[in-house]
């Protein structure tokens, strides 16, 4: 029988009172700019044809990846709405360009609970033909994505205060890394900065989704008032709502700001009881007047 890469999640058992999920990529650590703009980005040009209309490609990615609602989603649906920003947007149709449809993808998307690359490599073996070859094709462009970040992406500390919050926390929370990012990666940056000791799993997108990692490893091992999901995009908040958990927000752009409020007040009232309501209410309605849905190109809302 294959191994389940969610046990770590599903074998793990409290020791603390309060549990907290903790995102990576731009909430722990300044990794998203570098990541997309040097690592994702050229390789979706590369990888998907999209030289003629470069410009708009990056335009697209940014967009999706960084500075709107969909911020961190996991790479694959991503890509599936870069192109389809590409296919809609009359820049890139008055220069005739083709955008790639991709349509194995799309429903190997559609039915995969947990996009990566090892779910993609069974994909790939169980396909033929023409579905075969587009999800091969994939698969290249994902691996160039890890190469091309493991050759770059290094030597990028934690934002200001994430020490210190693991500090505080530690004494009262068992903690876990939540994540989309692959597991080696989110390994080698958290031990490179000295920051795994201060968690009992580091999961990434082999072990599912963010609502996943929740699920496994924090529900019904505490109490739903007594769990807390850190991040900088809606998705981690939906992981936190769909698992009945707190939500606190780094502010994209004011991730400093963010990890000393939750040093010096957030976390004090997340362990006393009074972080629900008006307190975290007030936090999540800041944070999503800063992520748009339309892209800045088209005023038609989304």
């Amino acid at each position: 029988m294959t191994p389940n890469p969610a046990q770590p999640l599903i074998d793990l058992e409290p020791t603390k009172p309060f549990f907290i999920g903790i995102d990576s990529d731009g909430c722990a650590f300044d990794t998203m700019e570098i990541k997309h703009k040097e690592c994702f980005i050229p390789n979706i040009i590369k990888h998907f044809g999209l030289q003629a209309v470069s410009r708009y490609a990056r335009e697209a990615a940014e967009f999706v990846n960084l500075y709107s609602k969909w911020r961190g989603i996991n790479r694959f649906p991503a890509i599936e709405m870069v192109l389809d920003l590409l296919e809609q947007r009359r820049d890139v149709t008055e220069r005739k360009v083709t955008i790639p449809r991709m349509p194995a993808m799309r429903e190997w998307i559609a039915h995969e609970p947990r996009p990566g690359n090892p779910a993609l490599e069974t994909a790939i073996a169980a396909a033929d033909g023409d579905a075969q070859a587009e999800l091969e094709h994939v698969l290249a462009w994902s691996r160039a994505v890890n190469a091309t970040v493991a050759d770059i992406v290094h030597d990028v500390p934690p934002f200001p205060y994430v020490r210190e919050c693991l500090e505080k926390a530690v004494a009262h929370a068992d903690m876990i890394v939540v994540s989309a990012t692959p597991g080696e990666a989110l390994v080698r940056e958290w031990h490179e900065h000295d920051l795994a000791t201060y968690v009992a799993a580091i999961a990434g997108q082999e072990m599912g989704k963010k609502g996943d990692h929740l699920r496994l490893a924090a529900n019904g091992k505490y109490p739903a008032d007594k769990i807390l999901m850190i991040g900088d995009a809606p998705g981690d908040m939906k992981a936190a709502r769909a698992n009945d958990a707190f939500f606190y927000p780094v502010n994209p752009g004011r991730e400093a700001a963010s990890w000393k409020r939750l040093h010096d007040e957030a976390l004090d009232r997340f362990f006393d009881g009074t972080y629900k309501g008006e307190y975290e209410g007030a936090l999540v309605d800041e944070f999503l007047a800063g992520l748009p849905d339309t892209p800045p190109w088209d005023k038609t809302p989304r």
